[in-house]
């Protein structure tokens, strides 16, 4: 090839890439996009499940790229320590995360530059559409490379960051895999400046806030909490208690802890709980399975149980856990159908950090006239 062979073949080049564009997949290209997806990515098809998008790269009418962004890994160690966030912030702010879960070039479409080019384009479509979609602002993106395979030159150009190897374990329904299998690499890119220190601060800006704080409870936590509870006096009839009174308080608080608020939600979460996780809380084993209590049963420990016991065993859980904050605010609601064998209405009050925002500890007050 001549010199003016290789002009005319870099004009052409240079010419696709500025008329690449970047889209959403559109529900009627679905069935195109993940044929594709199994013929040509060697992790084959990705299911469309929870918070997920898929673009297309385009050149005029033709595909030359596929991506999907997901939702961000639960625990990423290398990830987790470049962000710097405590484990009590993490589970609140991994919807600020998207994994970028695919990323394929089509096989005509192998072009010098392409591959960093569409990165580029999506990263500034996804700025918007996630929060467009999902209703969540995103300050960080992430992908997982097979070093057996590639090196994630795509991602180095794009001026994405190489945070190091994950440890090889893979999440799956029944939790971690024993074993370490393949490691992959971990590459991270923040979609604004400050994104690392948002992630790690104290307390999240109000235009990044989801809701009630939550925190994510390790396995540490629901091991001993019950023991929190463990002297407080049951209110019960000794006949009939089915549940240990440690237990029930304990799913009731960590329930709180990690956003739930109210009986119905408190009783949903404790029912979603994996069999690992009911015998940490210490739940009654019945015929081989760990029962969780029923609404009523949570309703009615939280409307009889002792409101001073209760503070103390909170205000004991703070001191061990609530470090961040250096001081504590009382915030009180009076529950609506909540009322005990006198007809008189149970009042919550949630202990709520200054600095952090984070609400702790529920305890129920006296009761009100």
């Amino acid at each position: 090839m001549d010199i003016g062979q290789r002009s005319l073949y870099k004009g052409r080049m240079d010419a696709e890439l500025d008329a690449l564009r970047v889209r959403p997949i559109e529900k009627a290209e679905e069935d195109r996009y993940r044929a594709l997806m199994a013929q040509h990515h060697y992790l084959g098809d990705l299911a469309k499940i929870g918070h997920t998008l898929w673009y297309v790269a385009t050149c005029g009418e033709d595909w030359a790229a596929l991506l999907s962004f997901s939702a961000a890994a639960w625990k990423c160690g290398v990830r987790d320590r470049w962000i710097g966030w405590d484990f009590r912030h993490q589970y609140d702010r991994l919807g600020l995360i998207a994994n970028n879960s695919r990323f394929l070039i089509l096989p005509d479409w192998h072009r010098a530059n392409l591959g960093s080019k569409v990165l580029s384009l999506c990263q500034q479509r996804i700025v918007a559409d996630w929060p467009d979609r999902f209703g969540k602002r995103l300050l960080l993106l992430e992908t997982f490379v097979d070093p057996s395979r590639f090196q994630g030159t795509v991602y180095r150009a794009a001026n994405w960051t190489c945070l190091g190897l994950t440890q090889g374990f893979r999440r799956t329904r029944a939790g971690y895999t024993a074993h370490s299998e393949s490691a992959k690499l971990v590459f991270v890119r923040p979609l604004q400046r400050a994104a690392q220190a948002v992630l790690s601060g104290s307390s999240l800006p109000p235009t990044y806030g989801q809701g009630p704080p939550r925190m994510m409870l390790s396995a540490e936590h629901m091991r001993l909490l019950p023991d929190f509870f463990a002297t407080i006096p049951d209110p019960r009839r000794a006949q009939g208690r089915r549940h240990p009174l440690p237990s029930v308080l304990a799913i009731a608080t960590a329930a709180t802890l990690c956003g739930m608020r109210g009986y119905k939600a408190i009783a949903a979460w404790a029912k979603d709980l994996k069999p690992r996780a009911r015998e940490r809380f210490r739940c009654r084993r019945e015929q081989g399975a760990y029962r969780v209590p029923s609404e009523s049963i949570i309703r009615d420990v939280l409307i009889r149980v002792d409101p001073t016991a209760l503070d103390e065993a909170c205000q004991q859980w703070n001191k061990m856990y609530a470090r961040d904050d250096q001081s504590l605010s009382v915030d009180g609601k009076t529950m609506c159908n909540a009322k005990d064998e006198q007809g008189q209405q149970t009042h919550i009050l949630s202990v709520v950090g200054h600095e952090t925002g984070t609400c702790h500890t529920q305890k129920k007050s006296a009761l009100c006239p």
